[in-house]
């Protein structure tokens, strides 16, 4: 028998369109990509929009947010209820001037961010504490930048610029309002003209500037001076951080 050698086996193998380059999927997950860093950054840009206040309204809805019991519910539309750091709803009556519509806490942590934002070269001269009473912003003097012209109740820019900032952030809130002004124990030499007269007069202009930018004067309930009784630096009377204004946001005692 003939040997007929080795069989030859052809072999058609069929390419499919697509598979070069590894296709076009990647395209699709290049887009999604892209479509989700812009939404990532219009969500920045419109919270950095977002009054401060409001921003920790926001902070605090989400933190205690539960979906079982708060869903359906909206920090927005509810124009009556405010959230406070603890996640309690606390609802504000117009009746009533003194309901605080958050926390002291809250307050205090939205306006040193709202000051942080717009008065970043000048903070050190704004200072927010609590105190049992409420929450105090206080307006220091530093050597070289004044809040008021030397013995005069004629505001520097310095102190508009605070001023406004303050009163953009607590026009809305319902809390009363107390204004005081400090000096220090430098004495005039006018006995018809003291520190008592410019403490006092310094408080009731930071008063009609607040009223300017927005404040409702029926939530005044005191506007007074103090002259050099009550010190900042207590070691040193004449320190220019002595004088001051102090701006009170009242909140009810519980």
């Amino acid at each position: 028998m003939k040997d007929k050698g080795p069989k030859i086996i052809i072999k058609k193998v069929k390419k499919r369109v697509g598979e070069g380059a590894h296709g076009g999927s990647w395209k699709v997950a290049y887009a999604d990509f892209v479509t989700a860093m812009m939404a990532f950054f219009l969500l920045l840009w419109l919270l950095s929009m977002v009054a401060p206040e409001k921003r920790a309204r926001l902070s605090a809805y989400f933190k205690n947010f539960s979906i079982f019991d708060q869903s359906g519910t909206s920090f927005l539309d509810k124009s009556s209820e405010m959230f406070n750091m603890g996640g309690e709803a606390q609802r504000t009556i117009d009746a009533d001037p003194g309901s605080a519509a958050m926390k002291p806490e809250t307050f205090k942590e939205a306006i040193k961010e709202a000051i942080e934002m717009k008065l970043g070269d000048i903070k050190d001269q704004v200072l927010v504490d609590v105190f049992e009473g409420g929450v105090r912003i206080q307006l220091v003097d530093n050597e070289g930048k004044p809040m008021f012209d030397v013995g005069s109740t004629r505001p520097t820019a310095l102190a508009m610029r605070i001023l406004q900032v303050i009163g953009d952030n607590i026009k809305a809130m319902p809390n009363r309002v107390a204004v005081e002004g400090h000096t220090d124990s430098l004495v005039y030499a006018s006995q018809k003209y003291g520190n008592w007269e410019l403490s006092t007069e310094r408080a009731l202009t930071a008063r009609k500037e607040l009223e300017k930018f927005g404040l409702d004067p029926t939530r005044l309930t005191r506007v007074a001076g103090y002259a050099d009784t009550s010190p900042f630096v207590l070691e040193n009377p004449r320190d220019p951080r002595n004088r001051r204004i102090s701006i009170i946001l009242l909140f009810p005692q519980k």
